[in-house]
């Protein structure tokens, strides 16, 4: 696994498998239901709000809902730390996802998203038709987290509108752009809420619609 230490707006990012647009290792559904259960570190009390909106920004627009933890193998658990981060998929047990005193509502949806299964957006096998990555800008032994990686796209375009989608200087070693999109005019990287593309491939990801 790595982290992503530098992130300026999501923090840490915890790989736990290859970096792909979509992975396999979803969260079980029960009676046609996707629940998810979770549990709150001590610590976070003055995130708990913003875990809570996090969790809404997913459950009101899919079929993923989420609930308290009892005695359940798998679940998430919001604990405190410097950053923010998490594993992506279902990884099994007390599965983490890092709350640090910078991540808002946006940023733990963001984080929510990753241990729902799906990556970041900028990995996908056809970004380079949207994005030009500034490799003399990044920031050394970092290069890795801007490369090409095959996966499912579930048909969906590209979307620079993603929750997902890294910011324009992300990991720069010079304070210049790591990323500029092709479009001009467009702002990327933003944390405020899920895009129209983050929510459809959530619900496609879980067959919300089946």
């Amino acid at each position: 696994m790595s982290q992503d230490t530098t992130h300026k707006t999501t923090g840490g990012y915890l790989h736990a498998r290859t970096d792909r647009n979509a992975g396999n290792h979803l969260w079980p559904e029960e009676d046609g239901e996707v629940s998810v259960p979770y549990s709150i570190a001590s610590g976070l009390e003055d995130k708990t709000g913003h875990i809570l909106a996090a969790l809404k920004m997913i459950s009101k627009k899919t079929c993923i809902k989420f609930h308290h933890h009892t005695t359940e193998e798998d679940y998430l658990h919001f604990k405190p730390d410097r950053m923010c981060a998490s594993l992506v998929g279902c990884a099994g047990g007390e599965q983490p996802i890092l709350v640090g005193p910078k991540c808002n509502a946006g940023n733990i949806c963001h984080e929510i998203l990753h241990s729902l299964g799906l990556y970041h957006e900028h990995s996908r096998p056809d970004r380079d038709k949207y994005i030009t990555i500034l490799y003399d800008n990044i920031m050394p032994g970092k290069e890795s987290n801007f490369k090409v990686k095959k996966g499912n796209t579930l048909g969906l375009e590209y979307d620079l509108d993603s929750i997902l989608h890294y910011g324009d200087d992300c990991f720069s070693r010079n304070g210049n752009h790591t990323i500029i999109p092709k479009k001009k005019g467009v702002k990327i990287g933003q944390r405020t809420h899920m895009s129209v593309l983050d929510v459809e491939r959530l619900r496609r990801l879980y067959h919300c619609d089946d």
